[in-house]
C-alpha cells in the first residue's frame, strides 16, 4: 500500500471509531470556552463519557485573544486552585492583592490539554443545529460540518444521544435559545425565557456567572457567559475566574444529576 493510503486510511479509521464512540453519551457540550472545558475534565474524571462540539477550528472560546489583543488574562484568588489543577502559570498582579496575569494561549492551550487528557472527546469545526427532543425531554444534539452550514449546502446532519447537554456556547446562549423557540420550553429563569446581558460590570459579572449556572431545563444546563445571558447577568470582560468556577460548578451539578 502507498503510504499516502496508510496515513489517510489511519486517519479515517481513527477518526470514524472516535465519532462512533461519542454518538452516545452522558454529556454532550456545545461550544469550547474555558468555562466547558473545566466541565469537560472534571465530567471525564468522574468516568463519565463526555464530548464538546466546537464550531471554530481552535477550541478555547474567547481566551487566545486576552483583552484587546493583549494575550494575557486576569483570574482572581478564588480560581487559582483550578489553574494550578491544569498546570497553568500565573504571575501575582503588582500592588494588587488577590489578582494574577496570566498568559491567554497558555490558558487556553493548558485547558484544552487538561480536558483531552482526562478523557474528554474535543470535535472542532462541527455545529451543533438543533437539539434532539423528545417526550418533553432533551435528548442530545443534531451536528454537521461548519463549513457545510456557512455554505448553505443542502447536506442532513447527524445526531449526538446524550443524558445530558451543557450549553456553552457563551453570549448568545445558543442551545438555550434552540429549546425555547423551537421546543417552546420555559426555563429556568424570572421570565421563563433568555433575559440577555447586561452591560459591563466586572464584580457582579463574576459573581452572577457562577450564580447563575446551573440546570434550566431538566438534563439541560448553561455556564460561562452562556448562564449569564441566560439569566440577564452583566459581562466582566477579560477576567476569568468567575468562568473558571462556573465549570467547576456545573460539572458537579452535571454529575449529581447523572448520579440521581
Amino acid at each position: 500500500m502507498l503510504s499516502e493510503n496508510i496515513i489517510s486510511s489511519a486517519i479515517v479509521q481513527s477518526f470514524c471509531t472516535k465519532l462512533d464512540q461519542a454518538l452516545n453519551l452522558d454529556v454532550a457540550i456545545v461550544g469550547a470556552g474555558p468555562s466547558a472545558l473545566v466541565a469537560a475534565r472534571d465530567i471525564a474524571l468522574a468516568g463519565r463519557r463526555v464530548a464538546i462540539f466546537e464550531r471554530k477550528l481552535a477550541p478555547g472560546g474567547g481566551t487566545w485573544g486576552g483583552g484587546m489583543l493583549f494575550n494575557e488574562v486576569v483570574v482572581q484568588d478564588s480560581a487559582i486552585s483550578i489553574l494550578d489543577s491544569f498546570h497553568i502559570n500565573h504571575h501575582p498582579v503588582n500592588n494588587t492583592p488577590g489578582y494574577h496575569t496570566l498568559d491567554s494561549v497558555e490558558m487556553a492551550s493548558g485547558l484544552i490539554f487538561g480536558a483531552v487528557s482526562a478523557g474528554a472527546k474535543i470535535f472542532n469545526a462541527i455545529s451543533v443545529e438543533d437539539i434532539v427532543f423528545k417526550e418533553g425531554k432533551i435528548g442530545g444534539l443534531v451536528i454537521n460540518w461548519t463549513p457545510v452550514q456557512r455554505l448553505g449546502m443542502h447536506v442532513d446532519p447527524l445526531t449526538v444521544l446524550s443524558k445530558v447537554v451543557l450549553d456553552g456556547t457563551g453570549h448568545p446562549s445558543e442551545i438555550l435559545r434552540m429549546a425555547t423557540d423551537k421546543a417552546q420550553i420555559r426555563l429556568n429563569t424570572e421570565t421563563g425565557f433568555i433575559m440577555g446581558e447586561k452591560p459591563m460590570w466586572v464584580e457582579s459579572g463574576e459573581n452572577s456567572t457562577i450564580e447563575n449556572t446551573r440546570e434550566y431545563f431538566p438534563g439541560l444546563f448553561a455556564c460561562g457567559m452562556s448562564a449569564n445571558n441566560t439569566a440577564g447577568g452583566y459581562r466582566m470582560g477579560p477576567i476569568f475566574g468567575g468562568m473558571l468556577l462556573s465549570g467547576q460548578k456545573v460539572a458537579q451539578l452535571i454529575l449529581n444529576s447523572l448520579k440521581s
